[in-house]
């Protein structure tokens, strides 16, 4: 061992975050050398590892500057320092990756491209309009990522032989694209080609012409993206939307636009606080925003919202030059299916939407879709996480490692515990699907591969024909059953780090309860390891079961049944009058004879009968479509409610005495809306006011699909801080069903524990 001088300071620094892909060992490097300090910096896949030499005030200054400048896209989640023996480093170098078999670091997520790339496309002469530009700050990651440490040899990139120049770049610590792992050019890069019907076009700048033509003439392109396929439309044509909305089967559920940038969705939506902040974040989330005027009606099919993004890829603003209409770009794939990925797989499965296919040879080792967030009190709250943000983990004080979370059955993410992180995977979809079944199998194959993950411990929902529940059974390991509404309220206490006992408010759809019975309205005491359900909305009758979400109008018939008896048939209610009698008939039959009608306590389902009892919406094609209409339709200006107050359980009739007066007196729906809206937010500060009185407990938490609606979340957090209580709910990790599996995870941790 060498002997070290007295005035020499030698230390370890080991850094844990989003370190990697990010440009984050030349930054130190450029750091180390402007302090003349000698050592090494290098990736592993448990984080990033710094020995330093030198004299003790300048090392001090080197650790002080080290957190000040840091890479733009890079995060440092935890630092550890320690004395290190002497080494006699010559100079300070990058030095080769290693790979420590059972440990992990961050996955960068996707990131938009750079305005430095965009320019450089301008004045470099290899890469003048190179449509697969990136840097260190830039680019794809997670997408093309196989294995980890994240090196170019272990991602789709490594077919492409760098070019001499881009060989010099990369291997240049003063440039931008030092270590750019995606680095290319026009001489070495990926390419895309263009299939219009018979034709093949290869010439980039031709292809982007022809295309902005199509668009500019109503046709549909699907063009292959990061994560996969969109198809593309221009937004203000009602006949191309149409068109679209019909090949694709998808009749009514609002599509996503692109628009070219900020100023022309400003033209078409109105921006609030921290939705301009939020749409130009390297993320590039789709955000939901309140429309100013409008595009092609079939774009939101009466939806006063629309989900805006801006361009992320090179080929997006070439085209914006060429036609700068805002352009639908929904997912390419046919309805509930997963979005397609590779050239052959789009080609066969999108054919019958479109003819004209742009295609590129990069390929997509992850399939991740566009993410989906909005503002709700100044606060970005994620609703899909995918593109942007996966597969960032979520950091707690629990040790989750060797624990596979299955998550829900709709909307579906799942998540792996390595150390004290939960892993989620990007958003999967609807498992009731066989392709998204597949989707789901593959991921947690890559997932496995790429983060080391050993599976020791399987936490899954206690619904027992949930297909996750079925896969998670099949793995032939320990198993930990989390009941839903519990896994929601426990994956919003991990998000905030909370680990004691809080009054759980969960609004949702559905989920199966211990009694064996639908619940989602419910309010609990919950800690991490357990829940009491101290109450919940009254039970009410699902006629058809999964029918009747599809035919919200079944549910009102079933309140009102519940309510008033063979009495509702007598009642002048409008939307009663839409129903043909003989299916009336047979749900009033199957209510009297409790026949194939399961009780529920759910919110979201209340929310499903007020649609429908207004008339709003008694069949619906999508998900949510009806309590999104009925959020549309509300006048937020109205202060005023229905009768509420405490029961046990909680009784609605008071609620809808009061919606079919206003509808017997003709008082708009905007009107009766808002009093619904209202009513819920002061039956759940009511009950909260008795728990906390009763159980002495002050802290909220707030979970469940439900708190997507942004007035119910916005108002019920603002009277619940109004009365001095501490309330928490979810931003980075989705409040609906996305974020379940986070929940099961921190559950199955807190039980293996005790």
């Amino acid at each position: 061992m060498l002997q070290k001088p007295a005035h020499i300071d030698c230390i370890r620094i080991f850094l844990q975050g989003l370190v990697q892909g990010v440009g984050f060992r030349p930054y130190v490097y450029r750091l180390a050398n402007q302090f003349n300090l000698k050592g090494t910096v290098c990736n592993h896949n448990q984080g990033v590892e710094i020995f330093v030499e030198g004299e003790k005030s300048i090392v001090d200054l080197f650790l002080k500057e080290l957190y000040k400048n840091l890479p733009p896209r890079s995060r440092i989640d935890q630092t550890d320092l320690e004395e290190w023996n002497f080494t006699g480093f010559k100079d300070f170098r990058i030095v080769k990756s290693i790979n420590y078999l059972k440990e992990i670091t961050n996955v960068s997520p996707d990131i938009a491209v750079c305005e430095e790339c965009l320019k450089d496309r301008e004045k470099q002469p290899h890469r003048i309009s190179y449509p697969f530009i990136n840097c260190t700050n830039c680019g794809p990651r997670f997408s093309i990522i196989q294995d980890i440490p994240y090196d170019r040899e272990r991602t789709t990139m490594k077919v492409f032989q760098m070019c001499d120049t881009c060989t010099r770049e990369f291997s240049n610590v003063s440039d931008r694209r030092y270590h750019a792992q995606p680095i290319a050019c026009n001489l070495c890069g990926p390419r895309y080609t263009f299939q219009p019907e018979n034709e093949t076009i290869s010439d980039y700048e031709e292809m982007v012409v022809k295309v902005s033509a199509l668009l500019k003439n109503g046709d549909i392109v699907a063009v292959k993206g990061i994560g996969g396929f969109h198809l593309a439309c221009d937004a203000l044509s009602e006949k191309a939307v149409s068109l679209l909305r019909e090949k694709k089967r998808r009749e009514e559920k609002p599509f996503a636009v692109m628009f070219p940038d900020i100023e022309s969705i400003e033209k078409y939506a109105f921006l609030r606080l921290g939705e301009k902040e939020l749409l130009e974040s390297w993320k590039r989330p789709i955000v939901i925003l309140k429309q100013r005027s409008s595009l092609a009606p079939s774009v939101s099919n009466g939806l006063n919202t629309v989900g805006a993004f801006l361009p992320y890829m090179p080929f997006h603003y070439d085209i914006f030059k060429r036609f700068p209409h805002p352009l639908v770009m929904t997912s390419g794939n046919l309805s509930d299916e997963p979005i397609c990925i590779s050239n052959e797989h789009a080609y066969e499965k999108l054919s019958g939407i479109t003819s004209f296919f742009v295609f590129h040879n990069r390929e997509i080792a992850n399939r991740v879709d566009d993410s989906v967030a909005v503002i709700i009190n100044e606060k970005p709250r994620i609703i899909r996480r995918s593109r942007g943000y996966c597969p960032e983990p979520v950091k707690t004080n629990l040790n989750l490692e060797g624990i596979f979370a299955a998550g829900a059955e709709l909307v579906n993410s799942f998540a792996i515990g390595k150390d004290s992180s939960a892993i989620l995977s990007q958003y999967i979809g609807d498992l009731k699907n066989y392709d998204t079944s597949l989707f789901y199998k593959e991921s947690v194959q890559r997932f496995n591969k790429l983060f080391k993950f050993n599976p020791k411990l399987v936490a899954h929902d206690l619904h027992p024909d949930y297909w996750s529940t079925r896969f998670a059974q099949s793995i032939d390991l320990p198993c930990i059953e989390v009941q839903h509404h519990h896994a929601h309220v426990a994956a919003c206490m991990a998000e905030n780090h909370l680990d004691e006992k809080v009054i759980g408010i969960a609004f949702d759809g559905t989920g199966y309860g211990t009694d064996g019975n639908s619940w989602g309205g419910e309010f609990l005491v919950a800690d991490l390891s357990g829940f009491e359900r101290i109450n919940h909305f009254d039970y009410y009758r699902l006629p058809g079961g999964d029918q009747a979400v599809k035919e919200p109008w079944r549910i009102a018939v079933a309140l009102l049944y519940k309510y008033y008896g063979a009495d509702l048939l007598k009642m002048d209610i409008p939307f009663l009058k839409e129903v043909p009698k003989s299916k009336l008939n047979l749900v009033l039959q199957a209510l009297e004879k409790r026949i194939n009608a399961p009780l529920t306590s759910s919110a979201g389902r209340l929310f499903d009968a007020v649609s429908a009892l207004t008339g709003l919406c008694l069949s619906s094609s999508f998900q949510a479509q009806a309590p999104m209409l009925l959020e549309n339709a509300m006048d937020p200006s109205v202060d005023e409610k229905y009768p509420a107050g405490f029961s046990k359980p909680i009784n609605l009739k008071k609620l809808f005495d009061g919606i079919l007066e206003d509808l017997y007196n003709q008082v708009p729906v905007s009107i009766i809306s808002a009093r619904f809206h209202n009513t819920l937010v002061d039956l759940a500060l009511c009950q909260v006011n008795w728990m906390a009185k009763n159980f002495n407990i002050h802290k909220i938490v707030l979970s469940g699909g439900c708190f997507q609606n942004a007035y119910l979340l916005s108002k019920l957090e603002n009277k619940l801080l109004q009365s001095n209580y501490q309330v928490y709910s979810h931003t980075a990790i989705p409040t609906n069903d996305g974020g379940i599996a986070l929940g099961q995870m921190v559950v199955a941790a807190k039980r293996r524990e005790m």
